[in-house]
């Protein structure tokens, strides 16, 4: 069984040397391993240090992104006939001594997919509003997908090969909300571990702040869910408009009763305007819920087309 460890950077020349040097040689289970770091348009020594360690190196001339990365590291990993791949991070966070653990539900055949979870609670540099947060997206996530992971936002994560023919990466964000919807909505089996991070290096690339990932990260989850579940939502928005359009003329029906002739046009306008709302919302959920069944159908497709891709 073939493992390949990917690591996507952007220039990481500080920290990368340890990663390297700190990712078992030896891991039950596997008898090929193979490290890839997916340089994301570094200008320091990223590559060559990479390199000079042994790695693989994919390299991006400009900045394209994590996903991206993610993106191009599967094809590379997949391309080079990897069993199972490994996604850690070039700035040290995860410890790389944990990867036997991270992967042994994979190679037992318990789990297709197995996340690091960090216990995010124990996190010493964590504030305790992003705490909170980390605990609340987690919350969201798994009700998007009908999990029940603790640490959603993890990127220690391992993928068994057929879990990622069954994976479409389509946001430029993060791939690890999306994934994790798309898993549990497939019935993808999924694991976690409990791992402790290694100290801070460096402070986010993703984002400048907490609020710009907590946006980031809900346009991610609300896009995957409406991918899986369209239905759902427009029919929740049909009901609320519905039922708030009705009051404009369940009241203007109780003015007229009690004799009031005043003039209630407005009151009439938003309720049309509402109930028209609530059709709009019915027709988008019919619209979507055959779209989804059609990307279904293109998904189905597309698993066959890697499989022919990869395994020929």
């Amino acid at each position: 069984m073939k493992l390949v460890v990917q690591i996507p950077c952007l220039n990481e020349e500080q920290t990368l040397p340890l990663v390297l040097s700190t990712i078992p040689k030896e891991i039950p289970g596997i008898d090929e391993l193979e490290i890839l770091v997916i340089d994301d348009g570094s200008t320091d020594r990223t590559a060559e240090i990479a390199r000079e360690h042994g790695a693989h190196v994919v390299r991006h001339r400009g900045r394209m992104g994590l996903a991206q990365s993610f993106r191009d590291g599967i094809d590379w990993a997949l391309s080079h006939g990897a069993d199972i791949v490994v996604n850690t991070d070039g700035d040290n966070q995860y410890p790389q001594e944990r990867i036997p653990d991270l992967v042994a539900p994979v190679v037992n055949g318990e789990a297709d997919i197995v996340i690091g979870d960090r216990q995010t609670h124990k996190i010493a540099h964590f504030s305790g509003f992003k705490k909170i947060m980390q605990r609340f997206g987690s919350w969201v996530v798994n009700k998007a997908a009908g999990t029940d992971l603790p640490d959603a936002a993890s990127g220690f994560r391992a993928y068994s090969r057929d879990s990622l023919y069954k994976l479409n990466v389509v946001t430029q964000f993060s791939y690890c909300m999306e994934t994790i919807i798309q898993a549990g909505n497939k019935r993808i089996a999924i694991a976690s571990v409990q791992i402790d991070t290694n100290p801070k290096t460096r402070e986010s690339r993703l984002f400048s702040n907490m609020f710009e990932h907590m946006l980031k990260s809900g346009q991610a989850i609300l896009r995957s869910y409406i991918m899986f579940k369209p239905w759902s939502i427009f029919a929740m928005l049909g009901v609320v408009f519905g039922i708030v359009g009705l009051f404009p003329f369940a009241r203007y029906a109780v003015l007229i009763a009690t004799g009031d002739q005043g003039n209630h046009f407005q009151s009439l306008m938003l309720g049309t305007l509402l109930l028209v709302g609530a059709l709009l919302s019915v027709a988008l959920g019919v619209l979507s819920d055959l779209q989804r069944t059609n990307r279904i159908l293109q998904e189905q497709a597309l698993e066959y087309a890697k499989r022919q891709q990869y395994e020929s």
